[in-house]
């Protein structure tokens, strides 16, 4: 088998054969396929497309390019989570604990975030003391014990996926809905779950900025998934702005803890959270309908069962659960500093992309995958989409550094204003799957 062969045919418009699909995949990781030639299969990938067959065979190939994740010994469906992400997305640390009191066990595999979009693993290491690299015995012993597992994906997991990742980054093929699908579909795979619901994100301040293009990515990965046997469920949200009133790690923590002690339920990040919780209780089999799916979702938050699910899991893997109910714990940014309107309109819409950037730029995130971050800084947004505003209205808190200096002017160009009010559509915009 060449390699030649392979890329002239997908040059043409043919189909690969899952074969020569796992040749290349195989080859590309070892090394025993020049980088040049497998740019050459990506970019043909890229401008010729996949059909489901050769997605899956794609998806499968960088799965079993590394360990896969043996979840048979844990009683139930596993139902996991994932999101397409963006600035302020902090859900799983929201409907990982409700699903789990629910009874579903809820495995989950997170990453690190990089630039201006934040990483779960990175927010839960903000809680003093919890482990977020599990072994798979703890990892395991935590779905078991709580029914909710979270870790930081290992370098075991879909190493293929690295390497062509690394690849597609240098090479302009990173927007290209068939690879973007196998890459996340061969971890979610690798991570053994019975069913995925999907939280696939449109708009300014999301990865995909229309919605035709979050349907497409969605539908991709429904089928891929469906065609795998798991069962799947994929909502289209939408992204005009960050997701809740928190951007950095510790306040991440903190506002997710108060949406699970009741507070801040009309907020879109709390019905996001609730409504993505009921789909995956519905893929469980755990309620006949999603009624009864969100009913149980309410009350998990109203007794206090996933909070305490919350603490359970942070007790477990060696963290400070009192952090949860003291935010003293956690670690805190050395000055604030306010942020307030210079001008009167109403607000249109706030650059997501553009405050993750800041917040980076603060500690929160990493420009680098080798930066130390500050746990402790990041912005508390008080503006909302919608609302009218006036000179000397607070806009952000902004939670940096002692003595790092604050530019009031480039927080305030994040924030569009109107002359009059605009509207918005619903967040949820369409779903995809059973």
């Amino acid at each position: 088998m060449r390699m030649y062969d392979l890329i002239y045919t997908k040059k043409m418009g043919g189909e690969l054969a899952p074969d020569q699909i796992a040749f290349w995949v195989k080859g590309a990781a070892e090394g025993s396929i020049p980088d040049e030639q497998s740019a050459a299969l990506l970019m043909a990938v890229c401008w010729q497309g996949m059909t489901t067959a050769e997605t899956l065979a794609l998806t499968l190939a960088m799965r079993d390019s590394g360990a896969r994740m043996d979840l048979s010994s844990v009683p139930g469906v596993k139902v996991d989570k994932h999101s397409t992400g963006g600035v302020g997305d902090k859900t799983t640390l929201i409907l990982g604990p409700i699903v789990a009191a629910c009874g579903v066990p809820c495995p989950m595999f997170s990453g690190r975030g990089l630039g201006h979009t934040g990483g779960t693993v990175d927010k839960f290491a903000a809680i003093p003391g919890l482990k977020v690299e599990l072994t798979e015995a703890e990892f395991l012993r935590s779905l078991r014990e709580t029914r909710f597992a979270n870790s930081a994906q290992t370098a075991d997991i879909a190493p293929a996926d690295r390497k062509l990742y690394a690849l597609r980054d240098i090479t302009a093929t990173v927007e290209s809905i068939p690879l973007i699908t196998a890459s996340i579909m061969s971890k979610k795979l690798a991570g053994g779950a019975d069913a995925l619901v999907l939280d696939v994100k449109c708009g300014p301040s999301a990865f995909m900025k229309t919605e035709a293009e979050a349907r497409a990515l969605a539908q991709s990965m429904v089928d891929v998934g469906t065609a795998h046997g798991l069962r799947m469920r994929a909502l289209i949200t939408r992204m005009d702005a960050p997701l809740g009133w928190a951007i950095g790690n510790a306040l991440e923590v903190m506002e997710s803890v108060e949406i699970l002690r009741g507070a801040h339920g009309d907020s879109e990040l709390a019905q996001m959270s609730f409504r993505l919780a009921a789909e995956m209780l519905l893929l469980a089999g755990a309620a006949p309908t999603l009624a009864a799916a969100q009913e149980q979702v309410r009350r998990s938050v109203e007794t206090g069962s996933a909070l305490e699910t919350l603490r359970a899991f942070v007790r477990l893997n060696g963290g400070d659960a009192r952090a949860l109910d003291d935010f003293s714990r956690l670690p805190q940014a050395g000055q604030v500093v306010e942020i307030r309107a210079d001008r009167s309109g109403y607000v249109h819409a706030i650059e997501g992309r553009a405050l993750g950037l800041l917040a980076m730029e603060l500690g929160a995130g990493r420009r680098d995958r080798s930066d130390v971050l500050d746990l402790g800084v990041g912005l508390r947004v008080a503006a909302r989409v919608g609302q009218a505003v006036r000179p000397g209205d607070l806009l952000f808190e902004v939670h940096a550094r002692a003595g790092a200096a604050v530019e009031p002017a480039a927080y305030r160009a994040t924030v569009e204003l109107a002359p009059g009010p605009t509207g918005r559509s619903p967040w949820l915009l369409g779903s995809i799957g059973i």
